[in-house]
């Protein structure tokens, strides 16, 4: 009885051990990007140039509830994206400010 014992602990520290492992190197690393692109979403500004998760490039010309309108190429064509689907901002508004007064 003792050997099953001893074994069914080691079963139960393994099976610890396997999901500490699974939460420290997949599960919490997912939740802290998730929140910085959260972040990054909330905080977008009319002026920013972004891209998007279909590789569309612009810059932010009107905010809207969760719809951003921006303005691509040189003609100024306008396209309305959801804000999920804004996968990074390439240049912020007050970065272009910050060249300019160098």
């Amino acid at each position: 009885m003792d050997g099953n014992a001893g074994s069914m602990i080691s079963t139960i520290i393994m099976i610890v051990l396997f999901i500490l492992i699974f939460y420290f190197i997949i599960y919490r690393p997912q939740k802290k990007q998730e929140k910085e692109v959260n972040q990054m979403r909330d905080n977008l500004q009319i002026g920013d140039e972004i891209s998007t998760n279909g590789g569309i490039l612009g810059r932010i010309v009107k905010i809207k509830d969760d719809i951003v309108t921006i303005e691509t190429g040189s003609d100024k064509n306008k396209i309305k994206v959801f804000k999920w689907a804004i996968r990074s901002v390439e240049i912020p508004a007050n970065a272009e400010e910050t060249e300019d007064e160098e």
